[in-house]
């Protein structure tokens, strides 16, 4: 009896003898598939130790292939060709994330292990003492979704599976449709239904449909600047509601409609417009209250059932952990480098799962197709994913970004090989340096030219 339990013994800890092998023996060519090869990282036949792999550097690397700047992290570590990717594209402040990262983050990440990421975003989230900040967080953002990037390529497989797996064959998206004129809106509905979008944003004109404004009484006066926009509420509700309306009677239920309000009115206007939109059934009404006005998401609950996407400009946790305990929006919205990558959006994510919150994350083009890529990975993982804003890049952007997610008939898909399964060309990112542009579509007014909050 006792050889037999001896024997039985012995063969419950095979598997574990198995897993406990010396990683220093194992060579890059036993630990792959066939035609799994991460980007970037070509087997040589040596064998490395994949179990003290260390930062060696961590670079900022900044290109502007279709007009808007994007800030890419790159961690190297001491291994020959392993490296990851990672976004820290906050465009308004490029060079202010590309300094953080080059002049601060790097020297912090020398010779740590790239195993630790938690430990390393905890403490290079301490590290300046003051923190929350969208720099700060963008660089580390791009620091988190690089590290993870590295650790599915260490692993041989792409970063959903280290995140529990797929709980959908692809990413559902919605695209944008805009025009200076509902009927305009239609025809671009219909372009993208077409497609097989399922899901379509509508705008008329840009947000808060400043072009219905007539001369502001400000500009009159050489009150502020030149080229500021103003937002008429009342005409930008009436033209919201148009919108919808046309939408509806063209394609009746058939697709599911999103607007975006951008904060771009007073708390008073958004619940107004929202209840008005309510007949139509909106999928969702985005960020209908700036984060100073988060107070007001009580009364819109109670007066309507629209569900509501918010977050895009939250950077602290105490933005969206109460709120989302609380129920006060379906949707959260942020914009994961914003709050510093994989890392706390994974931890968002399962907050939300618990209070039946689902996902949004923000994807417009200000996300660069590494972050879209970190998105559409946590997006095919967590079970309560939402929906996913959508970003076709052009042909040069793929070439720079071999390996982006592709979009087909509304679905995203990602690229199945290790880590993130994206690459950079960085000569040819060279090419295309950080143009000069004043952000002056952040700068709404009023009638009288008060500031606008976005």
């Amino acid at each position: 009896m006792n050889n037999r339990r001896d024997v039985l013994k012995a063969l419950a800890l095979l598997p574990l003898a198995a897993c406990a092998r010396n990683v220093d023996s194992i060579s890059i060519s036993e630990s792959r598939q066939p035609g799994r090869s991460p980007a970037g990282w070509q087997p040589d036949g040596k064998e490395l130790n994949l179990q003290k792999v260390k930062i060696k550097k961590v670079k900022a690397i900044v290109t502007a292939p279709y007009g808007i700047e994007l800030v890419i992290v790159k961690v190297e570590t001491d291994q020959p060709g392993l490296y990851g990717l990672g976004c820290a594209t906050f465009r308004q402040r490029a060079h202010a994330v590309a300094s953080a990262i080059d002049d601060y983050l790097d020297d912090f990440c020398r010779d740590k292990d790239v195993n630790n990421i938690e430990d390393i975003w905890q403490t290079a989230y301490v590290s300046s003492y003051w923190r929350n900040g969208p720099v700060l967080n963008n660089a580390l953002s791009g620091l988190d979704q690089a590290l993870w990037d590295i650790k599915g390529k260490m692993a041989g497989m792409p970063v959903y599976q280290l995140l529990g797996g797929k709980t959908r064959f692809a990413v559902d998206t919605y695209t944008h449709a805009s025009g200076p004129t509902p009927e305009a809106v239609m025809d671009e509905v219909e372009r993208y239904r077409e497609q097989g979008f399922r899901h379509i944003r509508i705008q008329l004109g840009g947000y808060g449909s400043t072009h219905l404004s007539k001369e502001p009484a400000y500009k009159q006066y050489g009150f502020g600047h030149p080229d500021d926009n103003t937002v008429d509420p009342q005409a930008y509700k009436r033209g919201v509601v148009r919108l919808f309306q046309l939408a509806r009677k063209k394609f009746e239920d058939n697709i599911e409609l999103l607007h975006d309000m951008h904060e771009r009115v007073e708390p008073m206007d958004a619940i107004d417009l929202i209840k008005r939109l309510e007949e139509y059934r909106p999928f969702f009404i985005e960020d209908p209250f700036s984060p100073e006005n988060m107070g007001w998401f009580k009364m819109l609950r109670q007066q309507s059932a629209v569900p509501i996407a918010m977050g895009e400009l939250f950077n602290n946790p105490h933005e969206w952990i109460e709120p989302m305990s609380q129920r006060m929006y379906d949707f959260i919205r942020i914009h994961i480098s914003q709050i510093g990558g994989i890392t706390p959006a994974m931890k968002v994510a399962r907050l939300g799962e618990w209070f039946n919150v689902k996902t949004a994350w923000h994807g417009p083009g200000d996300t660069s197709p590494v972050g879209h890529a970190a998105n559409a990975h946590i997006d095919l993982a967590v079970w309560n994913f939402g929906i996913q804003e959508g970003k076709h890049f052009n042909e040069l952007t793929n070439e720079i970004f071999p390996g982006t997610p592709r979009i087909e008939n509304g679905y995203m898909f990602v690229n199945e090989a290790p880590g993130l399964g994206i690459d950079i060309d960085e000569e040819k990112a060279k090419k295309y340096p950080l143009p000069h542009f004043n952000y002056n579509w952040t700068q709404v007014r009023k009638a009288d030219g008060t500031p606008v909050r976005p």
